[in-house]
């Protein structure tokens, strides 16, 4: 069974025992974090599709905040001795998908 949830602006498909890499959410490692606006959900062939979202209870547990890979930008302007390097790393929150349903 799978599901289709909407997690911070994203949807997501989530599993029952799987780990999900969210954007940064609010809670401290260890807590049970419910996620709602479940779009689409697969039980066995089964689909059902919400209008615009399903009643379905999505449950996890957050396990880690987490940064992602670094992202370098540069910008530079020929000619002019302009340069500039920025970089950037993404804030994660590691999520245990504990039950669909």
């Amino acid at each position: 069974m799978y599901a289709i949830v909407n997690i911070a602006g994203q949807q997501t498909k989530v599993e029952a025992n799987k780990f999900v890499y969210a954007n940064r959410l609010a809670g401290n490692v260890g807590d049970a974090v419910e996620l709602g606006n479940a779009l689409l959900t697969d039980d066995n062939g089964t689909i059902s599709v919400g209008a615009p979202t399903l009643d379905v209870a999505v449950k996890g547990t957050i396990v880690a905040h987490v940064q992602g890979d670094k992202v370098l930008v540069f910008k530079k302007k020929r000619r002019k001795g302009y340069k500039k390097l920025n970089g950037h790393r993404q804030q994660f929150t590691k999520v245990l998908i504990n039950s669909i349903g």
